[in-house]
């Protein structure tokens, strides 16, 4: 299992391979493609998002709780699916939701009772992304390069396609609060709607939220 990096020790550079010879069907590899010895690495780490369990449902006491990979990945098909709105670019938001929580395949997801600064959660993450793209290349135009730059949009929270799936975050955890909630485990998940209320910046954000609220309350 992969060792989670701190951020007062910065992880070993990994240093992509470019050795390998273009598969028969092309005969150019893309220069922002990472090898297929570099691509099965990235994946294979990747498949910890698959595994590891959502630190707030598991103190929530929900069982079988989702994955990263499941929150991951209903984000990404709610990007997908949204109206399209002048100024948003989609497919930005469709990417930037499969990679928001990336570093998490290398260092556990926290909640705000771990009483940890933005700061330190900010650098641990930064420093997990870093080592995470490096082994697929952080060149002009590479693939860990635009997976850096949608992670670092995100944390900034500053550009129209953040402020969107900042609020998809929200919105797929209350839904699955919902879900949980609506599978009789006896759950009370209030504290995960009183925690997002108000929060929503978008338009499309706030109507889904609301959406899901009136279904609870009908419940």
């Amino acid at each position: 299992m992969a060792t989670a990096p701190s951020s007062s020790s910065p992880p070993p550079p990994v240093t992509a391979d470019t050795s390998t010879t273009p598969p028969p069907s092309s005969s150019v590899v893309p220069k922002a493609s990472p090898s297929p010895v570099s691509a099965i690495d990235f994946f294979s780490l990747c498949h910890l998002l698959k595994t590891r369990k959502r630190t707030r449902w598991l103190r929530s006491d929900v069982k079988n709780p989702e994955s990263m990979a499941d929150h991951m990945y209903r984000m990404s098909l709610m990007a997908l699916i949204a109206p399209d709105v002048p100024g948003l670019d989609r497919n930005k938001c469709i990417k930037m939701a499969i990679v928001h929580d990336i570093a998490e395949a290398m260092i556990l997801d926290t909640t705000p009772l771990d009483e940890i600064s933005k700061e330190i959660k900010h650098q641990r993450g930064k420093a997990a992304v870093d080592y995470m793209c490096r082994i697929l290349g952080v060149g002009e135009g590479s693939r860990g390069k635009e997976i850096t730059e949608l992670w670092m949009d995100y944390e900034a929270n500053s550009s129209p396609e953040a402020k969107f799936v900042k609020d998809l975050d929200k919105v797929e955890m209350i839904l699955q609060a919902l879900d949980y909630e609506e599978d009789e485990q006896g759950n009370d998940l209030d504290e995960f709607f009183r925690s997002t209320a108000g929060k929503f910046q978008t338009e499309i954000g706030k109507a889904w939220a609301s959406e899901i609220v009136s279904r609870r309350n009908h419940t």
